[in-house]
């Protein structure tokens, strides 16, 4: 076994991973956007905001150390040995990466109706704030369809195109649905102003906006954090040691590498519950992540009991 002093581990264990490349392997990595990578070996291993994640493995860190022994199965000396060991080859620029779009189906949105009233009074009926809806409103990630009159919630790539519509009926029907060509990895989202750290998940834009609700009654400025809607969940199959992070969730992540801490307000339900462990799972060793689950099913039902229990009206 090869020997490493602790000055040489030490040394070792303060190298991050895009350092590392850039010094060593410089061919090895790939420009995804202005501050994100990935790996020419592995096309799903980002890198950003100073962590790697490799996300169709689900194992992540900040060390070049990590890297080297759980992505390329080193034993930690002989990792140790390849980082403060070896000198630095000529750095080379990273060459832009091809864009792969997983969806090749056009967004096929409904057309709006002349005015969006019965979304307004649908949604301000579920507890919502009128400065929130009018905010969704305003920024075209909320209409009111022509046909049937339903709530249409857009999401949007990092261009502004939209990618992804759910749409919600608003009356007793409770219909619930995704527009023709919808990609899940753009799913409902309020970015945060000013590149905020923290991420509220959500299963659905109702949920959200219900959270947004909240935190504006509570006195909270809640466009300081990003809030993302998962447009559903799935439950973990059983007896599986690997999951899939959600693609909504894993694409605003490399979207958004700013990120650091994520906060789960996933049902209080077991397909909620077993979600949030999954994500806890595949994603604490990268990011800090809290589970704050609603009291009674979901952040909406909290909403509403909330409005009821004060007799509020919705402003």
């Amino acid at each position: 076994m090869s020997y490493v002093s602790k000055e040489q581990i030490e040394r070792a264990k303060q190298l991050d991973l895009l350092t590392y490349l850039q010094c060593f392997e410089p061919y090895e990595l790939v420009r995804c956007s202005r501050n994100a990578y990935s790996t020419r070996s592995h096309d799903s291993l980002k890198i950003s905001n100073g962590k790697w994640f490799w996300w169709s493995r689900g194992i992540g860190g900040r060390s070049a150390l990590d890297y080297l022994i759980k992505v390329r199965g080193m034993s930690f000396p002989d990792a140790v040995l390849q980082i403060d060991g070896n000198p630095p080859v000529h750095m080379a620029p990273a060459t832009p990466a091809i864009q792969q779009d997983g969806s090749n189906a056009r967004l096929e949105l409904p057309e709006p109706y002349e005015n969006s009233n019965r979304v307004i009074a649908y949604l301000s009926k579920r507890g919502i704030s009128r400065d929130v809806i009018d905010f969704c409103l305003k920024t075209g990630r909320l209409y009111e369809s022509r046909m049937y009159h339903n709530a249409i919630f857009v999401g949007f790539d990092l261009q502004g195109t939209p990618r992804y519509a759910a749409i919600r009926g608003t009356t007793k029907t409770r219909y619930m649905g995704e527009a023709p060509g919808s990609d899940k990895r753009y799913s409902f989202a309020i970015p945060a102003d000013d590149n905020g750290t923290e991420l509220h998940l959500f299963e659905s834009a109702i949920d959200l906006l219900s959270y947004c609700t909240l935190s504006e009654i509570s006195g909270k400025v809640w466009r300081q954090s990003h809030q993302l809607s998962l447009a559903g969940i799935y439950s973990p199959k059983e007896n599986k040691d690997e999951g899939i992070a959600p693609a909504a969730l894993t694409n605003y992540l490399q979207s958004y590498p700013e990120v650091e801490h994520m906060v789960l307000h996933l049902d209080n339900d077991e397909p909620g519950r077993s979600a949030a462990a999954m994500i806890q799972q595949l994603l604490s060793q990268t990011y800090e992540i809290s589970d704050e689950p609603p009291v009674r099913k979901d952040v909406n039902d909290d909403l509403m009991i909330y409005r009821k229990q004060r007799e509020e009206p919705t402003r």
